[in-house]
C-alpha cells in the first residue's frame, strides 16, 4: 500500500524542507503538514491541516515553560514533534516523514506492520515511521501521555540516574530537561525491542545514507552511487543549519533542487 504522508512543523519552512516535500509529492503521496499556523507558499499537493486536533499547543508546556513571549524554548520542538508522531500513528493518520526527507522512490507499506529504519548499528531512526494504532509502541506513548510527570517506564539506567542525580543537586524535575532527543529515536528503539519488533527494521541504507555526513548532501560530490543504489528509497539529510542556504552547484542538494523544481 502505499500510504499518505504527515509530518508537522513549527514556524518558517526553508527551500530544503519545500524541496523534500515536492520529491514526497512526485513519488506519489498524498502529503499534509500539520501546523498551528497556517503555512504559506507550500509546494503544490501539499495540504496544511490543523496540529492542535492532534495534540494541543498546551502539551509543550508540559515538556518545558515557553519563553516570556511565548514561543517554544531550545528543543521543544523537537521532543514535542516525537509525541506529535505518536499521536498520528494512533489516529492512522499515514507514514510519518520528516519534512528534511528527500524521497527517490515511493514508499510502499503492510498497514499491518511497523515501518522504520536503522539509523545507526543499535539505534532506530524515527525520521520516517508507520506504526498500526493498535501497536504497542503507541499503546506506550498513549499511557505516558495520561502522566502527570513525562516518565517512561521504558528509560535507560543511565538516563534514570542522570535524572535522580539532577533532583538531588535541586536541578529540573522535568525528564525532558536531560537529554534532546529522550522521547526520540532511543525511545522507539527500546520500545520495539520490548514488543520484539525489531525484526520489522530496514537497513540503515533505506533513509539514512547522508544522515551521518551532510557533506555528502550539500557540498559537490559524485553522487551518482547514492542514486543508483536500489536499496536507498530515501535521504534523511539532517541539515544542522543548512536548510536555507543556496545548492552548491555539483551537490546532490544542487540536483535535487533541480529534479524537484520550485
Amino acid at each position: 500500500m502505499r500510504p499518505d504522508v504527515v509530518t508537522f512543523w513549527h514556524g518558517p519552512l526553508d527551500a530544503l524542507r519545500l524541496t523534500c516535500l515536492r520529491s514526497q509529492v512526485a513519488a506519489g503521496h498524498k502529503v499534509t503538514v500539520y501546523s498551528f499556523e497556517p503555512l504559506a507558499d507550500l509546494p503544490d499537493g501539499v495540504g496544511n491541516a490543523e496540529a492542535e486536533a492532534i495534540l494541543p499547543h498546551s502539551f509543550s508546556e508540559r515538556l518545558r515553560s515557553p519563553q516570556p513571549d511565548g514561543s517554544w524554548r531550545d528543543w521543544t520542538i523537537l521532543q514535542f514533534s516525537d509525541f506529535f508522531r505518536m499521536r498520528l500513528m494512533a489516529e492512522k493518520a499515514g507514514l510519518w516523514l520528516d519534512a528534511d526527507v528527500l524521497l527517490l522512490k515511493p514508499v510502499e507499506i503492510d498497514p499491518a506492520k511497523p515501518y522504520f529504519a536503522w539509523e545507526r548499528p543499535r539505534q532506530l531512526g524515527n525520521s520516517v515511521l508507520y506504526l498500526p494504532p493498535s501497536d504497542p509502541i503507541v499503546t506506550a506513548f498513549e499511557n505516558l501521555m495520561k502522566q502527570d510527570e513525562l516518565t517512561p517506564d521504558w528509560l535507560a539506567l543511565r538516563h534514570r540516574l542522570t535524572f535522580k542525580l539532577r533532583q538531588l543537586r535541586g536541578g529540573s524535575n522535568r525528564l525532558s530537561d536531560i537529554r534532546v532527543a529522550i522521547f526520540g529515536p532511543a525511545a522507539l528503539t527500546a520500545l520495539a525491542r520490548r514488543s520484539n519488533e525489531l525484526q520489522h527494521a530496514l537497513p540503515k541504507q533505506s533513509f539514512y545514507a547522508v544522515h551521518a555526513e551532510p557533506k555528502l548532501f550539500f557540498e559537490p560530490s559524485d553522487y551518482s552511487a547514492l542514486l543508483a543504489d536500489p536499496a536507498i528509497i530515501g535521504l534523511h539529510i539532517s541539515p544542522k543549519g543548512r536548510g536555507g542556504q543556496r545548492p552548491v552547484p555539483g551537490s546532490l542538494y544542487a540536483w535535487a533542487t533541480e529534479k524537484f523544481g520550485k
